[in-house]
């Protein structure tokens, strides 16, 4: 295959509409755009959203929410899942990421633990943050909870 034998796929370009070239074209005269009114004159329509003078949909609706931009997002993790890990391993965001127990969201500023489930064996558990129960639950099974 080489550079001058390549072409798009079949129907992906269309010719150019050849508008106002006689009435056998079927785009003579009014070229497509009917007879007078707003559509039909150099510069016509309204913007995006207008309505014709009607409240527009947009600002009938009741606003609500918030989205604060200053927020961190956490991948969250429970105990229940920790669980899986044989005893004395260290269990850090990559060693979930790679196998598949966390979603890693582009967003994401660390790990946060927390206290879903029991944790029965002793391991070493790096993360950004704990929740209280978490971290108490990791101590008493001889863990460690470190952050980071």
């Amino acid at each position: 295959m080489r550079l001058g034998n390549l072409s798009p796929a079949e129907g992906a370009n269309t010719p150019a509409r050849r508008l106002g070239r006689g009435i056998g074209s079927g785009l003579g005269k009014t070229s497509g755009k009917g007879h007078k009114g707003q559509w039909a004159r150099s510069g016509g329509g309204v913007r995006p959203g207008f309505e014709g003078g009607q409240m527009p949909l947009i600002r009938r609706i009741p606003k609500r929410g918030f989205n604060n931009h200053f927020t961190k997002t956490y991948s969250i993790v429970n105990l229940s899942v920790l669980d899986s890990f044989e005893a004395g391993a260290v269990v850090d965001m990559a060693v979930l990421a790679e196998k598949g127990l966390i979603k890693v969201l582009k967003d994401c500023v660390g790990l946060k633990v927390l206290g879903n489930g029991t944790l029965t064996k002793a391991i070493t558990v790096k993360a950004d943050r704990f929740s209280a129960s978490a971290k108490e639950a990791i101590e008493k099974a001889g863990g460690k909870a470190e952050q980071i």
